[in-house]
Order: structure tokens, then sequence, then C-alpha cells
């Protein structure tokens, strides 16, 4: 089940429901639950391989090549030192760069480096590694390790059953996600259309969050998939939900991911903040975006006469209450939401129009997707043709967006 929140109360994780949407209209799509997942092309490899030789030189450096954030980046976006390791994956081949070596790691938590040779190295994931919630977790790939979902499964996930109640953070930096994918599970129920069609879980094809706190430092997301279809799923790459402090992303790519909604990152009553990072052909591939219509649909979703399945979000998507969208530095080029559907570079929308944007150093163009600005404070009233969003406030500031002059 897609696990939606009541935004007073920490619910349990199966009977949630998202926030009430504070826009009516009909030309203005009430938010779907949604994130993005993220990609970039690399060559896989069965089990620990060596990669090419040329294959590190094919991903890093990841990021904005124009890397122009110039306000900094803020502590809890700098790289952690990985000098005393808790683990080491590896006795420096590649060979023993395995997945068990990694899983076993994982379950213990605290700091993972690797040691598998001079080369690049590809492990390929055969089940979704799951991390530890009670402590914090590092997991550096040193520029040289890529974990493969093999277009099979989710590669992590970070699941908590609270709402924005832990502490605990996973850090990833200098490491390569590619090919995640989630097998949706709990279809909605058969209605005619316009009533929304699809799923209501299959979030986060490389990496699902609820409940937890994530870092992403210089590191690489390319072609993984989230549910394809439906108005409350996505986060081709990543997909972050009920969480305390939000997700912090720095100097990292994301290109060729794909969901309903969110084709590469996705927040549900999480913040983020973005620096420095390319997003590049991610997708939205739902469609119809979503709202509340009884007089379209008689049948009931998610608590809610749900029309619309998705499609909001091609690179980046926010949704809930009281959060904020930073973005500084950011390159979001050619990306695209879904037929029927808002924000090829960013969706964002504030529930109680209570979340501000703040859009900076930043270059917006090339995407596609209908648009809309609606802003309750301030001067700034246009976010441009890649943005659709409510909010509080709008600041905008020496950054490029397609559709203003």
């Amino acid at each position: 089940m897609a696990r939606k929140f009541i935004d007073e109360l920490p619910a349990t994780k199966t009977h949630l429901l998202r926030g009430t949407p504070i826009l009516s209209t009909t030309n203005i799509p009430k938010c779907a639950a949604v994130i993005a997942t993220v990609v970039l092309l690399l060559s896989g490899g069965a089990g620990c391989s060596s990669a090419p030789s040329n294959a590190g030189a094919r991903v890093w450096p990841a990021g904005n090549p124009n890397d122009t954030c110039k306000s900094g980046i803020p502590s809890e976006g700098q790289p952690v030192d990985t000098s005393t390791p808790t683990t080491v994956v590896g006795n420096g081949t590649p060979e023993s760069c395995t997945y068990a070596k990694l899983n076993s790691a994982i379950e213990n938590g605290g700091i993972i480096t690797f040691n598998c040779g001079a080369s690049s190295v590809t492990i390929s994931v055969t089940a979704t590694l799951n991390i530890p919630i009670d402590r914090d977790t590092v997991i550096d790939g040193g520029r040289k390790v890529t974990l493969d979902g093999r277009n099979l499964v989710r590669i992590m996930s970070f699941d908590s059953p609270n709402f924005q109640a832990n502490e605990h953070r996973l850090t990833l930096q200098h490491i390569a996600l590619i090919n995640g994918k989630t097998t949706p599970i709990t279809a909605i129920p058969v209605a005619p259309f316009p009533c929304s069609q699809g799923w209501n879980d299959g979030e986060g094809g490389a990496v699902y969050m609820q409940d937890g706190n994530l870092t992403v430092i210089d590191s690489v997301f390319t072609g993984n998939q989230a549910a394809p279809l439906g108005p409350d799923t996505g986060g081709g790459a990543i997909y972050v939900m009920a969480s305390k402090h939000g997700a912090v992303i720095v100097g990292s790519t994301f290109s060729k991911n794909s969901a309903s909604n969110a084709g590469a990152v996705g927040a549900l009553h999480a913040d983020l903040r973005i620096y420095n990072s390319l997003f590049s052909q991610n997708t939205a591939i739902g469609s119809g975006a979503n709202n509340n219509d009884p007089a379209k649909c008689p049948a009931i979703n998610n608590n809610q006469n749900e029309i619309g399945s998705g499609g909001n979000g091609g690179a980046i998507y926010s949704d809930g209450k009281s959060v904020n969208v930073l973005l500084c530095g950011n390159k979001i080029v050619g990306n695209s939401a879904g037929v029927k559907a808002y924000g090829g570079g960013l969706f964002f929308t504030s529930n109680n129009l209570q979340g501000k944007l703040s859009i900076i150093d930043t270059e917006m163009t090339g995407n596609t997707g209908g648009h809309w600005t609606v802003v309750s404070t301030g001067s700034a009233r246009d976010a441009g043709t890649a943005v659709g969003t409510n909010c509080k406030s709008l600041l905008i500031r020496n950054s490029t967006l397609q559709g203003l002059p």
C-alpha cells in the first residue's frame, strides 16, 4: 500500500492518509505523494566483476559541471570522514567484493568502505539491501563501486514505521546506483476513466526511505525505475517520506530515471535541499496528474474520489505540509512530466501553503510539461514553465528558468 500520512498524527504505515489539498480548481493538480528516482547509464556486471577500465571515467565527476552554488555547501552536505571504517568490503580483488559481504556489512551499519582493487567494480544486487533504522550508516564507494539492481530489485530500503521521529541517517557518497526497479503489488481498484488507474505502492527504484534522514554526495543514479502508473506513487531513483530532517543531495547526477511521478527524486513530508547536482532525461511517465473530484469519479481510492494517474515532477517532486525545497547550483535540463501533468523540472505543492521554494544559481531549461505558480506572500509570482507549485513564498536568484526573461 502506498503509505500516506495524516499530518498531525504519527500514523502507522499501513493506514495513512495524505494531507488535504489546498487547491480545488480543476486546472491545478492536487499533489500526489510521490517521488523520484535517478539514473545514469553504466555498464553492469554479473556478481562483482571488474568493470571496463574506463567505467569510472564515464561516471565521475558527478553533479553539475558548472558547480555554481555561490553560498557554498552546508556542514550536513560535507562528505563523512571514512578513514576509520566499521567494515571494509573486499580484500583487494574484484571477486572479493560480493553482494553477500556488502549485505553483511550493512546489517551492522556504521561506516562501510570497499577494497576491490584498482579498477572500478559492479556489484549485482540480488535482493534489496535493508538499511538498519536504529543507527547511522555511511556507504562510501570511493568513486569505484556501482550497485546494479539489474532491472529486477530495489537497491536499498530504510523503512521505519514512524512519522518524522527517527534521528538516524543514511549517507551515500562516491557511489553509483543503477538499474534499480520496484515491483508494485497494490493495484488501485478498477474504476472507469477518469478515475485513477495504476498502483498505490512501488516507490523508490534505487532508494526508498520512510522516517529516516538521507544524505547523497558525489553519487550517480541512472536507469532506476519506480511504479509506472498511479497518482500517489513515484520516485524513480529516490523516494523519501515522513523524514524529520529531510534529504540533502550534493554534487550528484540523476539521469534516465523514471516513475509515475518524481522521475528522479520524490519527497513526501520531507524537506529537500539539493546543491550542485545534474538532472537530465528523467521522466514522470504517469498521466493526468491528480485531483479529488467526486463529480468525475464515483470510486474511492486513498479516501478520495481520485482522478488522474500521475505524471507530475519529471525530475523532482515534493508534497506535504510545511516542508521546504531549496535548489542551489543545479542544472535541471531535458526532463519530462507526463501527459496532462505538471512540472517537467520541479513539482512542489505545499498543502497548507507554508512551504518555501528557493531557486538559486540554478539552470532549468528544456524541460516539458504543464506549469503553474501560486504563491501566498512575497513579490515573486512566476517560477517559469518548468515548475508547477503552490507555496508560501518563492525566491529566485541568479537563475536561468525557462519561460522567464
